[in-house]
């Protein structure tokens, strides 16, 4: 049995990660919960809920730090820091977490960090915390709009901006609330390996909660597992892990039997493994992304799911190649993004991202579309999609597309469900919203090549 303690210490690791040296939440979790495969499920849970919510919360979390403490959050040791943070999250976020362990636990690891001269700093600060946490003043709703919403759901201020000259304040809260709430994790059944029926059965055979998601009707939501890879389901290929937004992707694409597809920008391969799904053995998938390790990936799906018309290749999407020009019926295009319709998912993302980075992203994703438009045949498609929110990235590349390319935006509602219809598209794209359409959000458009 694993003490408090030192599952305690696994998060302030994991922070330390993320925070310190940069390392991306999902994957800093996934390496520690592969680690720690062996904890009971009890404790795997804490420290997923402790790490994923530090991060999600931090900046209402340095807020509320910064009312107690007498060294700004910024000056603080980063080690102290996040002991203060992941210990402030537990008062507040976690009523099964006494006040007066959280505060003896982080105390205890201060002192067992070596930072012995530091803990009674840590132990006022959150005693005080403890006192007056229900008499925090937060900002006004209606007198600091922005800051509001940035303390209320930590959400750094210039992504706030742009919303806001986007979107109305209520759709803007609406989206930082559903990116806040706790993820889900929704599947796609591999309806070419088996009925959702019997991979329901196989699901519920292990105790897992299925749930029916909207729009698709092979998507499922599942809960109450511990590990992904001890899923018999998953092991047999029979579903692949991947939020409805994205399946939308494939349902858009709508490939014919015998289509020639290419997907430029495909790890982990979700996309590309959906459009093999509904090519039922037909046609081709080519797989492609920049790395080994990418490729690699897309390698392990795609032996999982035992996928025949499908490959993975490495190829760099900004260098052309001439064997590939009007070779696809269907092109995706679903490029690098600033990722902030999944902060949901990934919450550190928010932090990372800068303004100067989206800017360097745009100019990415047109170089990569100038790249690729040729590989599409005459009366082709090519699928534009992002997992962002904001016009930089999304309807101002449509635009910047239709007017030196060759293509015309085509509507996507008749491959869309009648919840889907009409309300969320103009002019032929969609933009799914957190909060609203109760998926991540996500960007998508369709194109046919006219010359």
């Amino acid at each position: 049995m694993t003490s408090i303690v030192n599952t305690r210490e696994i998060i302030l690791g994991a922070l330390m990660e993320i925070t310190e040296e940069e390392q991306y939440c999902h994957i800093v979790l996934r390496d520690v919960l592969t680690k720690y495969q062996y904890l009971e499920k009890r404790d795997r849970a804490f420290i997923s809920r402790v790490v994923e919510g530090t991060m999600e919360n931090m900046i209402q979390i340095d807020y509320i730090l910064e009312q107690f403490s007498t060294v700004k959050v910024q000056n603080m040791k980063p080690v102290i820091r996040n002991i203060l943070r992941m210990s402030v999250y537990q008062m507040q976020y976690m009523d099964g977490v006494p006040r007066s362990a959280a505060v003896n636990e982080a105390v205890k690891l201060t002192q067992k960090k070596g930072f012995y001269t530091l803990k009674g700093f840590v132990n006022g600060v959150l005693r005080a915390a403890d006192r007056g946490m229900g008499e925090v003043s937060f900002p006004d709703a209606e007198r600091t709009p922005r800051r509001y919403l940035s303390v209320r759901y930590s959400m750094p201020e210039w992504i706030l901006q742009k919303w806001l000259a986007q979107f109305d304040f209520e759709v803007v809260e609406k989206i930082c609330r559903g990116l806040w709430q706790e993820s889900r994790t929704t599947i796609r059944c591999n309806l070419s390996r088996a009925p959702k029926e019997t991979i329901i059965e196989k699901l519920r055979a292990q105790n897992i909660t299925v749930k029916e998601v909207p729009y698709l009707p092979y998507a499922l939501e599942i809960s109450d597992y511990n590990y992904l890879q001890a899923i018999t389901a998953f092991k047999e290929g029979l579903f692949q892990v991947q939020d409805v937004s994205s399946m939308l992707v494939a349902e858009v694409a709508a490939p014919k039997w015998g289509d020639y597809c290419i997907d430029v920008c495909a790890a982990p391969g979700g996309k590309s493994l959906h459009l093999s799904d509904k090519l039922n053995g037909s046609g081709y998938v080519e797989a492609r992304d920049l790395t080994d390790i990418k490729v690699s990936l897309m390698q392990e799906n795609l032996e999982r799911t035992g996928r025949i018309n499908m490959t993975a290749v490495r190829q760099d999407a900004t260098v052309f190649d001439g064997a590939s020009v009007e070779k696809a019926d269907i092109l995706l295009a679903d490029l690098p993004c600033s990722g902030l319709g999944v902060i949901g998912r990934k919450p550190d993302i928010k932090y990372k991202m800068t303004e100067a980075k989206q800017q360097e992203l745009v100019k990415l994703q047109r170089k990569i579309l100038d790249t690729v438009w040729s590989y599409v045949k005459v009366g082709g498609t090519l699928i534009y999609s992002t997992c962002t929110i904001g016009a930089d990235e999304n309807q101002y590349n449509v635009k910047w597309f239709l007017e030196n390319y060759p293509f015309r935006l085509e509507s996507i509602d008749p491959y869309l469900c009648d919840a889907l219809k009409s309300r969320t598209t103009k002019a032929g794209y969609l933009q799914l919203l957190p909060g609203i359409h109760g998926t991540d959000g996500f960007f998508l458009a369709r194109f046919k090549r006219v010359k």
